[in-house]
């Protein structure tokens, strides 16, 4: 037993002289430094934006409890999120692979067998055992196995971040479908009328032909009207049908018509989110900070591969009893061996080399990606600002269109009534007029589209408490 002491204090000794060493490496990190030269205020201004911050849930903005049930079915039960969610447990398990592999590996061996061997006073039946502890441990002198555990725990804080990007991604994605399904019911309701309208019209003509006041063309023309309203109903009916299935598809549910609910009516002009300043972008983005990561994981593998082409140190070692019968006796008591291993890299064919070149190359990918999806953010952010401005600008010439539509509509039908003027100057007031009430319509939900684009950009933070209550309730699932 003796022996098994001796043996174990001079692992522990050499084990912590190579922890120790693991904190040498050749390779500084070369991360990109937050940029200096963001601009102080984004080129497009809202003079209607609130001085209060953006809302962390930003579609309570809009105070519709039947959006705010669907984002809770949304979080729960989208199958992108499952998926999101076995990525990060994956990333996270290859973190912990890497990171086990700088620590010593510890086995336990046990062999019994019984054999028969011939000898020269006749054949010999047997009994074998051996009972040993294997340990093995790299000594991390370059810091190889320190860089690649790095580059695996951040991809798995990418991983992470990934899946805040994919909250805030799905959240504006069911709140632009569920306001698209609520035009198309308003569209679609706005067409009801107004064919209602129209064999109003229709049968005031025919009439009036009847009575031989009008010509026959009239006639025609206010069918062709009636005829053109109700062709375009089944262009609403079709894109309602298809945004309400893709509504019950995103909360994890077979097509239905009825997960979208039944509003008919555009939610009120909300004032749009205030930006805030260019530097907290950075701070509210995910996809940004996980572009970082990756830059940092990146990094992290230039210095494993360089580190790849110095010596490595494996020590060995094994201690156990063991017992065996021979013809010649019983043989039985410990054993213990201990191996320090060298390994120098020499001739490769350049494979270590290439790869430091590949790793590289990589780095400055990433670093070219992360420079690309700061710019990209930020000009999401001023598309959204203009688009929300032009917008609030487009619904007001509307309204004025539409209430100039609506008087001359007004004034053609009583002229015509009267019979001070023919058909045509109705028919033409008709058609505008519906024309631009579904123009009006289409703008109201093109603001609300902006809003929520606008909240995209912006990210925010309040994708993490989500992510954080699954993660947990996951936890309590497996127990």
């Amino acid at each position: 037993m003796s022996n098994f002491f001796f043996f174990f204090r001079i692992f522990v000794t050499v084990l912590s002289g190579g922890v120790v060493l693991t904190a040498c490496s050749f390779y500084q990190p070369t991360l990109p430094e937050s940029p200096d030269d963001l601009p102080r205020q984004y080129l497009e201004t809202l003079p209607s934006v609130p001085t209060t911050p953006l809302p962390e849930l930003w579609w309570e903005s809009f105070d519709d409890p039947r959006l705010n049930a669907l984002m809770g079915e949304l979080f729960a039960q989208n199958l992108e999120l499952v998926q999101a969610f076995a990525r990060l447990e994956q990333a996270r398990a290859v973190a912990r692979i890497s990171s086990g592999a700088r620590w010593p590996q510890l086995n336990l061996e046990a062999e019994r067998g019984r054999s028969k061997q011939p000898s020269f006073a006749g054949s010999f039946t047997g009994n074998n055992e051996q009972y040993a502890a294997a340990a093995s441990f790299e000594i991390d002198l370059w810091g190889k196995l320190a860089n690649r555990a790095d580059a695996a725990g951040r991809e798995a804080a990418a991983g992470y971040l990934d899946v805040q990007t994919l909250y805030l991604g799905l959240s504006a994605q069911l709140a632009d479908f569920y306001y698209f399904a609520v035009e198309e019911r308003a569209q679609l309701a706005l067409t009801d009328r107004t064919i209602s309208s129209f064999q109003e019209t229709l049968e005031l003509v025919e009439r009036r032909y009847r009575q031989g006041l009008v010509p026959a063309v009239d006639v025609y023309q206010a069918r062709q009207n009636l005829a053109a309203a109700k062709a375009v109903r089944p262009v609403f009916e079709s894109n309602l049908a298809a945004t309400e299935h893709a509504i019950a598809v995103l909360i994890g549910r077979y097509p239905d018509r009825e997960s979208a609910g039944d509003l008919v009516i555009l939610p009120e002009m909300v004032e749009a989110f205030p930006a805030g300043l260019p530097a907290e972008l950075m701070t509210r983005r995910p996809d940004l900070q996980a572009a970082y990561q990756r830059v940092a994981a990146a990094d992290s593998r230039v210095a494993a591969a360089i580190a790849d082409r110095f010596p490595a140190i494996n020590l060995l070692g094994n201690i156990g009893h063991s017992r065996q019968d021979f013809a010649t006796g019983l043989i039985k008591g410990d054993f213990w061996s201990l191996l320090g291993q060298l390994a120098v890299p020499v001739v490769d064919g350049g494979a270590r080399r290439a790869e430091v070149d590949r790793t590289r190359a990589a780095l400055g990918e990433a670093v070219a990606s992360y420079q690309q999806a700061l710019l990209q953010a930020f000009q999401e952010v001023e598309d959204a600002l203009v688009a929300n401005r032009t917008s609030e600008d487009i619904i007001d010439g509307l309204i004025e269109t539409q209430e100039a539509t609506g008087s001359s509509l007004r004034l053609a039908l009583q002229r015509y009534s009267f019979g001070v003027t023919d058909y045509l100057p109705v028919l033409t007031a008709q058609r505008s007029h519906f024309l631009a009430q579904r123009e009006l319509l289409s703008a109201r939900r093109q603001l609300v589209s902006n809003r929520i684009t606008l909240a995209r950009a912006l990210g925010g933070n309040w994708m993490a408490d989500f992510l954080e209550q699954r993660l947990t309730a996951r936890k309590v699932d497996t127990l």
